[in-house]
């Protein structure tokens, strides 16, 4: 079902837009692309770049993008315990975007990296806003609380956001680039940026998925993790940073796109229960499609123009997460 919803919604952004492709053209120009098999007669020979090229690289880095959202957000709810978490709870995505903006403000384009330095810097940006959350915390209180590690978060959040607020006020004609990027997006990025997200992308999810048991124990308190042999400490910490390595990167190429790591999961978790062998994989895929199709709404609704990805998860998801939490907070009242 999942995995169908995926393959489903991969479809469609290839399908719509100023020019309308069926499904079964896409299929005949993908078999033809990748198997070697002949053009189907009836697919005019200009759609393929339309495919290929253009349509294609973004519906996969958008599917790319929101299951790196959604497994974040997943993660982050099991291992803080806190329904409201998201992949922007540890402020991973303001270092990240303080990154981005940076470059944007700056003008930097280094030698060696050219147009991936905005990305690569964000990414830095994000992993060194762990660190110090983590570092942070630490001295604080050793045993790494999952309430200490919140606060630090929404310190370090604060700050950089700040930070991005001081720069847009003193930025010049790259405040629409800037505010454009924050808004979040993923029109003419290409392979390339796929290619740059898959690897954080593959890391970070494996190492999730194959933390899902810890997870499940952490569901039930550290000392009820600790009693079934979970090395608390590490483990959280191992965690962390795979769900913050798969936030950083998604920011790098997309910019900040709300409420799909908050919303997703909880959907998810209402279709097939907490058990996070399960949750993860369904929070892919489902997190995958839904930005997807959030995508195509973005680049459809007052078309030709085209509005933020941000936007459209936004106007989705926050009237979905209050009905869900008016809904759950009834059922406990209740």
């Amino acid at each position: 079902m999942a995995a169908a919803a995926a393959v489903f919604s991969l479809l469609v952004g290839i399908s719509t837009g100023s020019l309308s492709i069926p499904f079964s053209s896409i299929i005949g120009i993908l078999a033809a692309e990748w198997f070697g098999m002949p053009l189907p007669a009836d697919i005019p020979a200009d759609w393929v770049p339309i495919v290929m090229a253009i349509r294609l690289p973004r519906v996969v880095l958008a599917f790319l993008v929101g299951a790196s959202l959604a497994l974040a957000g997943a993660a982050f709810q099991g291992l803080l315990k806190n329904a409201l978490a998201d992949p922007y709870t540890l402020g991973v995505s303001s270092g990240a975007s303080v990154g981005a903006v940076l470059v944007i403000f700056l003008g930097w384009q280094w030698p060696l990296l050219g147009t991936f330095t905005l990305p690569i810097v964000s990414i830095l940006c994000g992993m060194v806003t762990l660190a110090a959350v983590l570092t942070f915390t630490r001295m604080v209180e050793r045993r790494m609380s999952v309430e200490t590690i919140i606060l630090a978060g929404i310190i370090f959040g604060a700050f950089f956001s700040a930070f991005i607020s001081l720069m847009i006020a003193l930025t010049g004609e790259e405040l629409r680039q800037i505010i454009s990027w924050l808004m979040g997006s993923v029109a003419m990025r290409g392979w390339k940026y796929s290619g740059l997200l898959f690897p954080f992308f593959l890391i970070g999810a494996t190492t999730l998925i194959v933390n899902a048991r810890e997870l499940n124990a952490f569901a039930f308190g550290e000392a009820a993790a600790l009693h079934v042999g979970v090395d608390v400490t590490r483990r959280k910490i191992i965690i962390l940073t795979a769900a913050a390595l798969l936030t950083g990167a998604a920011v790098s190429v997309s910019g900040t796109i709300g409420f799909v790591g908050l919303v997703v999961p909880h959907m998810v978790r209402l279709v097939c229960g907490p058990n996070y062998r399960v949750l993860l994989p369904l929070s892919l895929l489902y997190g995958g499609a839904f930005l997807v199709l959030a995508d195509v709404a973005a680049r459809t609704v007052i078309e030709p123009r085209e509005l933020p990805i941000g936007v459209i998860t936004s106007l989705i998801g926050a009237p979905l997460f209050a009905a869900l939490f008016f809904r759950k907070t009834k059922r406990k009242m209740g």
